[in-house]
């Protein structure tokens, strides 16, 4: 495992296409993923092994009951949470080696009192067009490899 490796949080996910998606990233980067329940859909879904193809072996995946404890579990490092609602452009995220990624529910994301306790840990993926959010794949997607570059990861 690269020294620089990284932790995907996912607060509460949804939509089984997405966190398959989300998997398949973690496997293709060496990305520990960790999921907090409760998750909108069973870990056994047709369409989240679908989605992460048969990339879940190569998966550091872990289930966790609370954020809380997905954090306790996930090392030391800095802890970055991502809304479509606030916070500075993600690429000021001051990343390092060992951070967790925050990312809430698709269909209401990260809870308004977490992001206000956490302001200055808050970063947002700018939107110039007319939609809400982007797809959280997309998201972790845009942040993972933008945190890799960074660290010089390749």
């Amino acid at each position: 495992m690269s020294p620089v490796a990284l932790h995907v949080v996912l607060v509460e996910p949804e939509i089984p296409p997405n966190t398959g998606n989300i998997a398949r990233l973690c496997a293709a980067t060496r990305t520990h993923l960790h999921l907090v329940h409760p998750l909108g859909f069973s870990t056994d879904d047709r369409h989240l092994k679908r989605a992460g193809l048969d990339y879940w072996p190569h998966v550091s995946v872990r289930e966790h009951p609370s954020l809380g404890a997905a954090l306790a579990a996930s090392g030391s490092g800095p802890v970055f949470y991502f809304s479509a609602r606030s916070g500075r452009p993600y690429d000021r995220a001051p990343f390092a080696p060992g951070c967790r990624l925050v990312f809430g529910p698709e269909s209401r994301g990260l809870p308004p009192d977490l992001l206000e306790r956490n302001a200055s840990q808050v970063f947002r993926i700018p939107i110039w067009g007319r939609v809400r959010s982007l797809n959280l794949s997309t998201a972790v997607g845009v942040v993972v490899y933008e945190a890799y570059r960074r660290l010089g990861a390749w």
